[in-house]
């Protein structure tokens, strides 16, 4: 057993378990849970088995096994950032409408109060 795959073991452990460990305490949400869980069983697979990369690219025709890796997780992240990309400009649409609804509401009520005071 070579040290390089006693270093890889150990951080694949390490990156499931700093998966799991933020899914128990909820700094993870569910939504991208399942996503992240099986980044981290693949992890944990392609190091504990390395030939899987290796006849993974045999059969995709890729010639260096890590090739592959790099550009199966540049998609990945390219992926991951187009979608947070697509959440945040979510959020801020739904932000506005939020201040623009306290606005009106924060309006009528000092209308009301303007009201009753000046009878």
């Amino acid at each position: 057993m070579s040290s390089t795959y006693v270093i890889g073991l150990i951080g694949s452990v390490l990156v499931l378990a700093g998966i799991v460990e933020m899914l128990r305490r909820r700094q993870l949400s569910e939504k991208y849970a399942v996503l992240w869980l099986v980044v981290g069983l693949l992890l944990l697979v392609f190091t504990v088995f390395p030939g899987t990369l290796a006849s993974i690219a045999a059969l995709i025709g890729v010639a260096i096994p890590t090739n592959l890796l790099f550009f199966v997780g540049l998609i990945f992240l390219t992926g991951v950032g187009l979608h947070l990309s697509w959440e945040l400009s979510r959020l801020e649409d739904e932000t506005r409408k939020l201040a623009e609804d306290l606005a009106i509401l924060r309006l009528d009520v000092e209308q009301q109060r303007q009201d009753r005071i000046e009878p």
